[in-house]
């Protein structure tokens, strides 16, 4: 191996081809599971003409098979899709039609009422949930024009916050970004200043082209700004009687400061960042900024 091979790209899997090994973690990931579960009870009943983009093990597919719609489920990876193509035909029949595609450029045969779309990474980083929605919508207006189907998710709503982070284990430093359970209590994490809301969208919209924040805090409490915490939330399905939305919070993020800096309390600090949707976590840590004022 020479050094040009050393400094070459790493050519595995990209990130938004996900494994199966991976895929039993999702799936044994409850809150994700109910959540979705609720939406597509919500959004689909009988007869509703449903696509899975990026399916994966097609358990959204499953749920919405249930319920009685028509599902067309796309998938590329091949042992994710021949894995799903085997379940599902086991749970529903031939209820679901698995297509080995690429969501990136699959376009239905005719119209249909609901997209449901889980290629989602917090902070939308390294999956391509944006950029397979977006072009999805661009197709399916050139070929069926209006109206353009119900997604699910609907919206998302991304936030940040300062925090101090403890990256010592067992003496030994390792400042590396880091996964979150949103429920669990973190320890190793104080917050110097609440979230911030620094991204909302809706599906049906335009769609971000960048995920920007320049956003202020009031620190809370004296300490060392080592890190953000970044929090994604996936409003799953919007419902209206009473006004509401299935939610599904994703892991939080946490991604180390380039340098530490020191607060005190009432101080003014400006958290500042931007990176394209899709791109890999080392896009958002090389632009973060922090500064006081």
């Amino acid at each position: 191996m020479t050094a040009a091979d050393l400094d070459a790209p790493h050519r595995g899997y990209p990130a938004d081809v996900i494994p199966l090994q991976y895929h039993a973690h999702m799936l044994l990931d409850e809150p994700r599971m109910e959540a979705f579960a609720r939406a597509v009870d919500l959004t689909v009943g009988p007869g509703t003409r449903v696509l899975d983009l990026g399916a994966g093990t097609g358990v959204l597919s499953y749920f919405a098979a249930r319920r009685g719609a028509h599902v067309t489920a796309v998938e590329r990876e091949p042992g994710v899709a021949e894995t799903a193509r085997a379940a599902l035909r086991e749970a529903v029949g031939d209820r679901v039609t698995l297509v080995h595609a690429d969501a990136r450029e699959f376009l239905p045969d005719g119209p249909v009422d609901v997209v449901l779309c889980e290629m989602l990474h917090v902070g939308l980083l390294r999956e391509r949930q944006i950029e397979v929605v977006a072009a999805f919508k661009h197709r399916y207006l050139a070929r069926f024009g209006g109206p353009l189907p119900r997604f699910v998710p609907e919206a998302c709503v991304q936030a940040v916050a300062p925090v101090a982070q403890d990256f010592s284990y067992r003496g030994y430093h390792v400042p590396a970004p880091v996964f979150q359970e949103p429920f669990a209590a973190q320890p190793r994490t104080t917050p110097l200043a609440p979230p911030a809301v620094f991204q909302r969208f809706f599906y049906s919209d335009p769609l971000p082209r960048r995920c920007e924040a320049s956003v202020a805090f009031t620190v809370e409490g004296a300490g060392v700004c080592n890190a953000v915490r970044l929090s994604t939330k996936n409003l799953l399905a919007l419902t209206y009687d009473p006004p509401g939305s299935v939610d599904w919070l994703m892991n939080h993020l946490v991604v180390p400061l380039p340098a530490p800096v020191p607060v005190a309390a009432g101080r003014r600090l400006t958290v500042a960042f931007g990176y394209c949707p899709g791109d890999e976590i080392p896009a958002l840590r090389d632009s973060l900024r922090v500064t006081l004022s």
